[in-house]
């Protein structure tokens, strides 16, 4: 039997790591993420497959015993702690993790083998060229500004930033670096570049509780909206401790200094 290491599961959250730009806890137990009670009372922490605290995003590879029977894997003469064989308990448990995760505020992100390049058993052929792109597909979110704050997250890890969770709730996104501070307002794509770019600087002239000059505010835009935010001046944003960060269409990040 291959070990977890060469496993499927194993290289989907690879290859999410080279996506996310993040590496993953795998087999991470959250303390509200329980299983049935035993005999005697005690609960098991369930582990998910992978979770990127950065991302607040979980991913969940489930091969086909998680929507089929497979005798091997469902143990029917076996009950759990549930009451049921193994199986029925898989599904109780998917469907707890379904609910939990995004209750606790976090991203949950269901990979199947059909997603990916797959034979009839299920097995990946790991293709990683097919399988990459069709990672980013579903590792991607609906709203452009998503895209960018995801982005942006991505490359602020990558600079070694840690994004924490904001003090002000209507913070897209804030991380810390050392003794650095950056709290951020994202924009995606939009019909009034002018008025959402306003909109945007005085949504962070609101958040500027601090007078630390090791805390700055960050602007992150798609590289449609950059024209519409450096109508504020350079010498404007400096004195404000206001960065803006271009977030172009293939997902890179550029920092704007002029």
């Amino acid at each position: 039997m291959a070990s977890r290491d060469d496993s499927d599961e194993a290289y989907v959250i690879g290859l999410c790591d080279r996506i996310l730009g993040e590496q993953a806890l795998t087999q991470h137990r959250f303390d509200w993420l329980l299983g049935d009670p035993g005999a005697g009372g005690r609960q098991v922490r369930l582990p998910v497959d992978a979770y990127w605290p950065g991302h607040r995003l979980v991913v969940e590879y489930r091969e086909l015993q998680h929507d089929q029977p497979v005798p091997h894997f469902d143990k029917p003469d076996r009950l759990t702690v549930s009451g049921v064989h193994r199986g029925e308990q898989r599904a109780l448990y998917d469907a707890r993790r379904d609910t939990e995760i995004p209750a606790h505020g976090l991203r949950l992100v269901v990979v199947r083998p059909a997603d990916l390049d797959a034979d009839g058993r299920g097995r990946l052929r790991r293709n990683q060229e097919a399988d990459l792109a069709a990672l980013r597909k579903i590792l991607a979110r609906d709203s452009d500004e998503d895209r960018v704050t995801d982005a942006f997250r991505t490359w602020l890890l990558g600079e070694g930033w840690t994004p924490v969770e904001p003090t002000d709730r209507w913070t897209d996104l804030e991380a810390v670096r050392g003794e650095e501070r950056l709290i951020c307002e994202a924009k995606g794509r939009t019909k009034e570049k002018g008025i959402d770019a306003d909109i945007a600087y005085g949504q962070l002239l609101r958040r500027m509780t601090s007078r630390d000059a090791r805390t700055r505010y960050a602007l992150v835009v798609p590289s449609s909206s950059v024209k519409a935010v450096e109508r504020v001046p350079a010498h404007v944003r400096e004195l404000l401790r206001i960065d803006v960060y271009e977030v172009t269409d293939d997902n890179g990040v550029r920092p704007l200094t002029g």
